[in-house]
């Protein structure tokens, strides 16, 4: 067996992990190698977050979807970025938007002209300088690459859209490619004795699936990676805290908004995210601060129209496995761990780490040293994901409720703090290379939630009085310019992708 191909796959699981990981595969993959997917219709999928990142375009497009027709077949809209209502104080908000505010100039990124403007006496706001905040909150979208002939890029966009309809949509791509997905719930998984690898699973109709690598789409369950082989997980809720969510949809309410809302609650949070034909909801919140009953009634008494059904109660620990790539076994999605879907990073990780196995892909001796690069990289990616979560909570001024002086008073980890100290003093960012979030991203959340730093850099001061002022006004002309030859969201869906399952 020893560097011999791999020659079958075995996916245990649908929804959006397993059909990522089909359709992704069957493109990518010699079609020699057989790929079959598990799945029993009697199992739900968790389907916490309808809401992406710009990212999940490039997925997209490797596999050659049409985005239109996309779009039409997920009830999608489209999102230029995530509010955030009441987490740095009570009546704040601001929006993490998927662009960079103002222009980026000689090397120097906006943020330092912007503070030295404000050490002269300029009241403007950091988002005064956004084009994808002034679109946002025009309600408007269209599909914009670049503004004029300016060195300002146009809207960096992802989308809101229903999981379950976009894991079927994948599902006929992956179908129409070879993969075979199989009916049954698994209720055996048998190892090689030997070598203690997965060699089989066993379905509850009698019929056994044999194959070379397994990848685990089991859910917060982890069949394969943590009850079968036996792989811990590392618990970060010292750190996030939230640990259960109730989430429902309710009738869709207008304006059709081409943002998420996250806004802060006593002991959590709760998300809005527009789709075409409904709304989806959620509370995250923390057990230990909160009841249930509470939790329920704050969820409820917040939605902007009827409810769809009941909300639905989710429990979960947030954090990782300690190995996300064990023998021939791969865990993608909840299988592989838990951050909360407050920057809608989920799928995210289910792309990126797809795009590592494909890059680090084995033979059948399973090579120590790409499995161990694998899990070096795929840990290396939730730690800096977690990290910028844990920003949200930590940098607030709330005392209101024991949640948020709990927050505002835990210690974090020293990558994090040493970030935070790093921006204090005059606004510098240390960018980590394999880090998801962009430095204008840290900025918007530091800046929007208080974090405000004491100087600049020094390269800021190249321009005179003049220039800064001149620069400053040219940006918002080409902001002002580029967002009044927009249409409004909800008419660019009409005439270009509106779904027909209203």
């Amino acid at each position: 067996m020893q560097h011999e191909p791999i020659r079958s796959i075995v996916i245990v699981g649908g929804g959006t992990a397993g059909w990522i990981a089909a359709s992704a595969l069957s493109k990518f993959l010699p079609k020699s190698i057989r790929i079959t997917l598990v799945e029993s219709e009697a199992i739900g999928t968790v389907g916490v977050g309808e809401a992406t990142i710009p990212q999940i375009r490039r997925l997209n497009a490797s596999l050659g979807l049409d985005e239109d027709a996309f779009i039409r077949a997920t009830q999608a809209s489209f999102k230029l970025g995530i509010e955030f209502v009441n987490w740095g104080q009570i009546g704040d908000h601001y929006l993490h938007t998927f662009g960079d505010p103002g222009i980026n100039l000689a090397n120097l990124h906006f943020h330092h002209y912007w503070l030295r403007a404000r050490a002269e006496g300029s009241t403007a706001s950091l988002w005064d300088f956004s084009l994808h905040h002034k679109v946002a909150y025009a309600n408007k979208f269209g599909r914009l690459d670049r503004v004029g002939n300016s060195s300002m890029t146009g809207l960096a966009y992802a989308f809101h859209f229903d999981a379950g309809l976009y894991a079927a949509f994948l599902r006929r791509v992956a179908e129409a490619a070879g993969v075979t997905r199989v009916e049954g719930k698994i209720e055996r998984v048998i190892l090689d004795s030997e070598a203690g690898l997965i060699g089989s699973v066993a379905l509850d109709r009698g019929e056994v699936i044999e194959g070379d690598l397994f990848i685990d789409c089991s859910g917060f369950r982890g069949m394969l990676i943590g009850e079968a082989l036996g792989v811990g997980y590392r618990d970060w809720s010292k750190w996030l805290p939230c640990n259960r969510a109730l989430a429902v949809a309710c009738e869709r309410a207008d304006p059709l908004l081409p943002y998420t809302r996250a806004t802060a609650r006593d002991a959590g949070w709760q998300w809005r995210i527009p789709l075409q034909h409904r709304t989806g909801n959620g509370h995250v919140f923390c057990d230990s601060f909160i009841a249930e009953d509470d939790a329920h009634r704050t969820l409820v008494e917040n939605l902007d129209g009827a409810m769809l059904g009941e909300p639905r109660p989710l429990r979960f620990t947030t954090g990782c496995r300690e190995k996300f790539w064990y023998k021939n076994c791969i865990s993608l999605g909840l299988a592989s761990g838990f951050l909360e879907p407050l920057e809608s990073t989920s799928i995210h990780l289910i792309q990126s780490n797809i795009s590592r196995l494909i890059e680090l892909f084995p033979t059948r001796a399973f090579e120590p040293a790409a499995i161990a690069e694998y899990n070096r990289r795929v840990g290396h990616e939730f730690e800096l994901i977690r990290d910028f979560l844990i920003l949200h909570y930590h940098q607030t001024s709330r005392g209101d409720s024991e949640f948020w002086r709990y927050c505002a008073n835990m210690e974090i980890p020293d990558s994090l703090a040493a970030k935070m100290e790093l921006f204090r003093g005059n606004g510098l960012l240390h960018k980590d290379a394999e880090d998801l979030f962009r430095e204008s991203s840290w900025v918007q959340v530091m800046v929007g939630q208080g974090l405000q730093p004491a100087g600049y850099h020094a390269m800021a001061d190249r321009l005179s009085t003049e220039q800064l002022a001149g620069f400053l006004k040219d940006v918002r002309s080409l902001i002002d310019r580029a967002e009044a030859s927009l249409p409004g969201h909800a008419e660019f869906i009409e005439a270009h992708c509106r779904s027909d399952r209203q």
